[in-house]
């Protein structure tokens, strides 16, 4: 389908008062308010500010007390947020949006058009690795006719635009608050002001954070609970034990282990899906640093890839739960991936691993290792990690393991590039142009956090991008994604490991959870 025509056929949704539009609660029983719900998150989030960082660990928490110009429903489709309707005009250049009236922050300032022209141009931009690498390379400018009128100028077409405008890709930040700082450092990216359902109480570090109901919330009557409390507790073991002893209402990703076990308890409920609130159709990915010798050897790179064992990465780690990769890009892009272009690492060839060590003049030593390479990785890969070494281990090359948390490891990879080889999370997003182009694009080296860790380079790559963007249908769109993909398959600067889908776990005390959703507990509420 052409994406203007596609666009502009979703404004005619968009009409209508912004109550209307809202999704209805996932349960058919009336919603009750008041209560709290605890939710289980893996990792302390460093920070609360969701719009200098892709990291999930961020976006699981920080998401609830922010809004974005659309939300997406649960097809992924734009919905209102903070603009209540937009239209697109010159040939689909020009977008503008309306903003919702009445709308203030958590301090009671009001929400201008200001605030959004800001957190675009000096925050998202800069700091957000795929808005950076997305609407980054399109946006011509942002103008604000009026306080409640926002207009995007592109230099040309861009029809992935309006699925980057929610909150976990561009969530909007006070100006009055953040203007003049580095927005890396402001206090208030700890003790955050936003616009969202639920406005900040406390943090304490490694323990807990606490929200409460927003009063004067823009959407009426929402949202349902009075607290939220995201509760630490890194241990995938103990977050389960926690669900099933009632001191946790919600889990936002199961451990793979407990997945058949949860699913047989009757209080629970669990869904599903490619996305969670860090963002979807998630990759777990081996990085190779191409600025160390020998990695930037190709065949180097090729033998680590023919000797690891994907298979045994869904099976033994993931429990089955997911894909081994065909492609680059995610399968859950139906559109846009290329099944096959990683055939020839399909299945584990350790014998011609061993010839390319051997052709790349790297012969074993008196003790059998031909190669020492040290791997970073947060400590929920350490798993997936372990299979690496072990399956590099048989071809001579030994890796050494080592887990960081989130802030050591962005220091290391992407700050000082201190690193040979790395495992990360990509999220590719709902669309190639926001979660997959900022892991391969040259200009997207650099000290943002997930964008092209390997430091790859290729002037076709970026040519190919940056007409897929350009291009006005899927069709065409999806050609220009597989002959790149072909290329990055060839060139080998990642290797693709294992595609993750995200299972969720709440009492079924609670309903109305959006677990596609950073605004997860817009709508949630419990049952008395």
């Amino acid at each position: 389908m052409n994406l203007r025509a596609w666009t502009c056929a979703l404004l005619l949704a968009v009409g209508a008062p912004l109550q209307a539009q809202s999704a209805a609660a996932t349960s058919s029983q009336t919603p009750v308010r008041g209560g709290a719900a605890i939710i289980a998150v893996q990792a302390d989030p460093g920070h609360l500010n969701p719009a200098i960082s892709t990291g999930s660990h961020v976006h699981a928490v920080a998401d609830s007390m922010y809004n974005a110009l659309v939300e997406l429903d649960r097809d992924l489709r734009p919905q209102p947020d903070l603009a209540t309707s937009w239209a697109v005009s010159e040939g689909g250049t020009v977008y503008t949006f309306k903003l919702a009236p009445n709308v203030k922050w958590h301090d009671g300032t009001a929400v201008t058009s200001a605030d959004v022209k800001f957190t675009f141009d000096e925050v998202l931009l800069k700091h957000h690795a795929r808005t950076k690498a997305g609407i980054g390379s399109v946006l011509a400018s942002i103008e604000t006719p009026a306080p409640d009128v926002v207009v995007f100028k592109l230099r040309k077409p861009y029809g992935a635009l309006l699925q980057l405008l929610n909150v976990t890709e561009a969530a909007i930040l006070p100006k009055h608050i953040y203007q003049g700082t580095d927005p890396l450092t402001n206090p208030a990216n700890v003790k955050p002001v936003g616009t969202g359902p639920f406005k900040f109480d406390s943090y304490r570090t490694d323990q807990q954070i606490v929200m409460v109901r927003n009063p004067t919330y823009f959407k009426p009557g929402l949202p349902y609970l009075d607290r939220l409390v995201f509760r630490i507790i890194p241990d995938a073991n103990a977050q389960t034990v926690a669900l099933l002893a009632g001191e946790a209402d919600y889990l936002g990703l199961v451990n793979a282990t407990d997945v058949e076990r949860l699913r047989a308890r009757p209080e629970l409920t669990m869904a599903q899906t490619a996305f969670g609130t860090g963002g979807g159709n998630c990759i777990s990915t081996l990085g190779f640093n191409l600025e160390r010798k020998p990695l930037a050897d190709l065949r180097v790179r090729q033998a680590i890839a023919l000797a690891i064992d994907r298979e045994q990465i869904l099976r033994d780690v993931q429990f089955g739960l997911g894909k081994v990769p065909q492609a680059p890009i995610s399968s859950g892009l139906t559109w846009a991936t290329a099944p096959g272009t990683l055939a020839k690492y399909s299945t584990p060839n350790p014998k011609l691993a061993t010839e390319l060590l051997d052709a790349a003049g790297l012969p074993p030593a008196s003790d059998g290792v031909r190669l020492t390479l040290e791997m970073l990785h947060f400590p929920t890969f350490n798993r997936i990690g372990e299979v690496v070494r072990l399956n590099l281990a048989k071809i001579g090359v030994k890796v050494v393991q080592k887990p960081l948390d989130r802030a050591a490891f962005i220091e290391a990879v992407f700050a000082q590039r201190a690193f040979d080889l790395n495992i990360i999370s990509y999220c590719n997003g709902a669309d190639p142009d926001a979660g997959v182009r900022r892991m391969y694009v040259s200009n997207n080296i650099g000290k943002v956090p997930f964008s092209n860790a390997s430091a790859y380079r290729n002037p076709e790559v970026d040519k190919l991008f940056a007409m897929a963007a350009e291009a006005d249908n899927y069709d065409a769109r999806g050609r220009q994604y597989a002959a790149l993909q072909k290329i990055v398959a060839d060139d080998l600067p990642y290797f693709w490991l294992v595609e993750t889908v995200v299972t969720t776990a709440w009492n079924s005390r609670s309903q109305g959870w959006k677990p596609w959703s950073g605004q997860l507990a817009e709508r949630a509420w419990i049952k008395p």
